[in-house]
């Protein structure tokens, strides 16, 4: 490790006030919907992520939810400016998001994986995949809305291979329904079904096979787009060097 002192500081940083019912990491949690389990890992993957800014002559990005811990840290402006920034590790980090655009996208794409890159030489170790997304998923879904629970519910969509079964099976009764009504004649559906099931066969063995479908994440935090990920993708500046 390049700078085991400075590790120190960012380690012992309190991000949660003693005297605080609603603290950070209760706040994070809530605000993303995290367990307080989860949201402990991602605050301290957050701090490893601040201190490979410090220590790092390239530009880095954050996992997805790494970077909600950051976002909300940066609205405690005393405790991040003051506190982290000028007190704890001597320079500021800047919070970067992308402009959009398909050079921003494999801008940050390369630096998703400097970050990997630089994280295992200084940790030891591959950053924890139920933090550190791999960039396929990091960079895929970026449609997120702020809404109200106690007005909407919220239900989380099926995989996309089970919602093509779903609209294989509403088309497979609907359409021998509308057959047997034209025609009056069970007997010309029997090979459509027997397609049919053959369709569904596949889809069920193919997802067993390949684990299921592993576009999404556990914890609502993937990215997609052929734009850029314009809802959060960002990079750190003032690192390494001396920062600005």
């Amino acid at each position: 490790m390049k700078d085991e002192l400075l590790w120190e500081k960012i380690k012992n940083f309190r991000f949660d006030e003693k005297d605080a019912e609603f603290s950070f990491s209760k706040r994070l949690a809530r605000e993303n919907n995290w367990s307080l389990d989860f949201t402990k890992k991602a605050i301290l993957e957050y701090r490893k992520f601040i201190y490979l800014c410090c220590i790092s002559d390239r530009q880095i990005t954050p996992s997805d939810a790494v970077d909600q811990v950051w976002h909300l840290h940066l609205t405690y402006t005393k405790s991040y400016w003051e506190d982290f920034c000028m007190h704890t590790i001597g320079k500021a980090i800047h919070h970067n998001p992308t402009k959009g655009g398909n050079r921003e996208r494999l801008k940050f794409s390369d630096c998703y994986d400097a970050t990997f890159e630089i994280y295992k030489s200084e940790f030891r170790h591959n950053p924890p995949n139920l933090i550190w997304l791999n960039k396929q998923s990091r960079f895929r879904e970026i449609n997120f809305k702020r809404i109200n629970l106690d007005e909407f519910w919220f239900i989380k969509k099926p995989s996309k291979k089970l919602q093509t079964i779903i609209k294989l099976l509403v088309i497979g009764i609907f359409t021998p329904i509308l057959f047997i009504r034209a025609e009056g004649n069970f007997s010309i559906v029997i090979p459509f079904l027997i397609v049919l099931v053959i369709v569904l066969i596949s889809f069920y063995t193919g997802d067993r096979n390949n684990g299921g479908d592993n576009s999404g994440c556990s914890t609502g935090c993937t990215f997609h787009g052929d734009s850029g990920c314009s809802s959060g993708c960002s990079g750190c500046s003032g690192c390494g060097g001396g920062g600005d």
